[in-house]
């Protein structure tokens, strides 16, 4: 799917999601890896700014997902675990966790951010999957305590294009899981879950709904036992920890 893609590198641009969607659209359906040294108009999920300072790891890459968009609802979960995958390459025995459907965070402070758009150019579905990683520096993060490999313990000298190198491997192997044995790779994902058993707050900024984070849909959705007994299940929106369950 994405074995053996090439990888541009950037010292600077824009957002390196916004260059694979402009390769997209000119036509060229890759596989191709966009990475830089700093970007000026980083984004994450629900349109919140990612910060890129100098030292992180900022990269998207560009691919035809087989099958169309019914593999591409399963990115985000394999560029997760894929993400988590390359950091234990670097710091095996630190616990990453997490949070639905793909932040990796460790005791909930921000680690990495992953974006996964999609589109279609002449009859061809491409995926722009977004990812960045916080390798030297923490950023500061409104609202969100963050933290990086460095600050983990990661070892002296340690680089994004190291990180990367790791990734690239990693996420050709989720991916491929994603497409073949999707069940098992959402059952890896639940090894690392953060808050699974617990209560949380789920879905829409407006339409938020508290419950026992109890389970994951077959399509990946986040299942909910409500304080009634029901279950509903969220496929949109963002989760938070509300407390813990004794």
């Amino acid at each position: 799917m994405i074995k053996g893609a090439p990888v541009y590198w950037y010292d600077e641009i824009d957002s390196t999601s916004e260059e694979a969607k402009r390769r997209a659209r000119k036509g060229e359906a890759g596989p191709v890896w966009i990475a830089a040294r700093r970007q000026t108009a980083g984004r994450g999920r629900l349109g919140r700014q990612w910060s890129s300072p100098d030292g992180n790891l900022f990269t998207s890459v560009l691919f035809v997902p087989p099958g169309g968009l019914g593999l591409a609802g399963r990115v985000p979960f394999a560029a997760a675990l894929a993400a988590v995958d390359a950091c234990k390459a670097v710091l095996p025995s630190v616990g990453f966790k997490l949070k639905w459907p793909n932040d990796v965070r460790v005791d909930r402070a921000k680690l990495t951010g992953i974006l996964v758009e999609s589109g279609e150019t002449n009859g061809v579905v491409w995926v722009a999957l977004g990812i960045g990683i916080n390798v030297l520096v923490a950023p500061e993060l409104d609202g969100q305590e963050t933290v990086s490999l460095n600050a983990l313990g990661a070892p002296h000298g340690l680089s994004a294009d190291d990180v990367l190198s790791s990734l690239r491997e990693a996420l050709e192997n989720r991916l491929t899981q994603a497409q073949n044995a999707f069940p098992a790779l959402l059952n890896d994902w639940k090894t690392n879950a953060e808050a699974l058993g617990q209560e949380v707050e789920a879905g829409p900024v407006d339409a938020r709904v508290t419950g026992i984070f109890e389970d994951l849909a077959e399509d990946g959705g986040l299942i909910l036992r409500l304080p009634d007994g029901n279950r509903q299940t969220i496929r949109a929106g963002d989760v938070e920890l509300v407390r813990q369950v004794e």
